[in-house]
């Protein structure tokens, strides 16, 4: 189970899109995976706080913040109310802050980077829209995989053997 990802390369090789290897780990949890909720939200964080207070199910909340440094999209507050709401973990395509915290929570956390400045809330954004990070279309309801081996998306659930 420590080696999560690489098993599913090896067990589905057709069927996984690997993201690029551009994502640190900053949460608590260090696998995780779930079915996807897709956000794109540069520089403003207002749908990650409206998704975070619902019901998480083991989901995995994927912010497409367009790679963008000068503001981080989830900090200790927002990862706290993920963990409450049972949220399995969030990759930011962008930055996080607050990083000594998230490192204690139970939600994994992968990001591009760290920043210490907040959003703006402007209530700018889209939810449950096809994301692309480098070439990699990932669609609302595939399901993502993460481990410190990086992060990959599938169409479908896959069999969790090592589990």
């Amino acid at each position: 189970m420590l080696d999560l990802l690489p098993d599913l390369c090896d067990d589905y090789p057709d069927e996984v899109r690997l993201l690029p290897p551009l994502f640190r780990q900053f949460g608590g949890k260090r696998i995780f995976f779930g079915p996807v909720v897709t956000l794109r939200c540069p520089e403003d964080n207002s749908l990650v706080r409206e998704a975070v207070a619902e019901p998480g199910e083991g989901r995995v909340l994927l912010i497409d913040g367009g790679g963008m440094s000068r503001r981080a999209l989830l900090g200790d507050m927002l990862a706290e109310k993920a963990v409450a709401n049972g949220w399995s973990g969030i990759v930011v395509y962008g930055y996080v802050r607050d990083v000594a915290t998230l490192g204690t929570l139970d939600l994994g956390v992968q990001a591009l980077g760290a920043v210490p400045m907040k959003t703006d809330k402007r209530g700018l954004g889209d939810r449950d829209v096809v994301v692309e990070i480098h070439g990699v279309h990932i669609h609302p309801g595939d399901h993502l995989y993460a481990d410190d081996n990086g992060v990959l998306v599938a169409s479908r659930a896959l069999p969790l053997a090592t589990l």
